[in-house]
């Protein structure tokens, strides 16, 4: 594909792609001018560089969250369906909160969507300050949550280029784990009652569980 043909978006979308199967370490302008059928130069000539690419990459993925209306009678439904959307779109792509630790990450839906969520919080009453923190509680929280499932994805991946079977090494790992957790009381009956889910797995509820705890908190601010 000549550079005159090759447009930005296309270079995006396919980064996007390769980032969701090889992760942020598996991008580089050769393997995406391969995708593309185009030469590395030409990946160049659009978006400068790699980080300049990864930044690109990650304003397309904001682009995919969808905005709920600021104005909205219910406000805490209107954040709910923000943060909820936020953790989809991480866990659809795990790269996002690495790049988010190592990357000048910021562009126009980035800005959308922080303009909404002031918004929301705003429109509900909260001062600037207030409506400031909670986005920011919300965002963190968020992306905290999506931390443990993308680095699943990373460990996995960095054991399956070992040659050994990553699944055996991952059980083998949870049974030593457990051995160990089970010489604690409290661990071992959490164990116990989770039945062969292992020493590190969580409830499927907790998100919504510390999502709807965090909004409580945020909540009882507003009556302050």
């Amino acid at each position: 594909m000549a550079r005159d043909t090759l447009t930005r978006e296309q270079i995006v979308g396919a980064a996007i792609e390769l980032l969701d199967e090889e992760g942020l370490d598996g991008l580089n302008m050769r393997s995406l001018g391969q995708r593309l059928d185009s030469a590395a130069t030409a990946m160049y000539w659009h978006v400068k560089n790699k980080d300049n690419l990864v930044r690109l990459a990650v304003d397309e993925v904001w682009g995919e969250i969808d905005l709920p209306d600021p104005d909205a009678a219910d406000w805490r439904a209107a954040a709910e369906s923000m943060a909820t959307g936020m953790y989809e779109a991480l866990a659809r792509h795990p790269w996002l909160v690495q790049a988010q630790a190592s990357h000048l990450l910021y562009g126009p839906n980035k800005s959308r969507h922080d303009e909404n969520a002031l918004a929301i919080f705003e429109s509900a009453g909260f001062d600037d300050d207030d409506a400031d923190r909670a986005v920011a509680a919300i965002f963190l929280f968020v992306l905290g949550n999506a931390t443990g499932p993308a680095a699943n994805v990373s460990l996995r991946r960095r054991l399956s280029k070992g040659g050994a079977d990553p699944e055996a090494q991952l059980a083998q790992a949870m049974t030593e784990a457990s051995e160990i957790a089970g010489t604690f009381p409290r661990l071992r009956a959490r164990i116990e009652r989770a039945a062969g889910t292992g020493y590190n797995a969580a409830p499927d509820s907790s998100f919504r569980f510390g999502l709807a705890a965090l909004l409580d908190g945020i909540a009882a601010r507003k009556v302050l």
